[in-house]
């Protein structure tokens, strides 16, 4: 697993996010994102409720997955994240991987927004929360 990652977090597959196939569902992969940047968060300091209780609110603009190697049920993920700003945008690196092998599962970026009070923001309360991080 590469060092640029700031955060990572482990997830076990549960039986209800399979599909007919016997795989993980493919949209269970986007929960499984958001777990982690919303652990991130929390591991950071500034949870998603206190983030909502100072007028912030991150919201999803772009989501892009590569799908590589499918999960199974008792399968362990390791989710892991590292983060850049680009103006306005905050753009989450976020890889999966088989604990077991520690196989590429899923590769992706998602890139992040900030209203304010409910108005777009260039997000400068939360890139300097996040400044050791960018």
């Amino acid at each position: 697993m590469e060092s640029k990652y700031v955060f990572s977090t482990d997830i076990e597959v549960r039986d209800y996010e399979l599909d007919a196939e016997g795989i993980v569902n493919n949209a269970n992969y986007l929960h499984y994102l958001e777990h982690t940047r919303h652990m991130f968060c929390q591991k950071v300091g500034f949870p998603f409720s206190q983030m909502r209780e100072q007028g912030i609110d991150p919201v999803l603009r772009k989501v892009e997955i590569e799908y590589l190697v499918a999960l199974l049920s008792g399968d362990v993920m390791t989710s892991c994240l590292y983060m850049e700003r680009k103006g306005p945008r905050f753009i989450f690196h976020q890889d999966i991987f088989r604990k077991t092998d520690m196989q590429p599962v899923v590769k992706s970026l998602v890139t992040v927004v900030m209203l304010k009070d409910g108005a777009i923001s260039r997000g400068d309360e939360i890139a300097e929360v996040f400044r050791n991080y960018l």
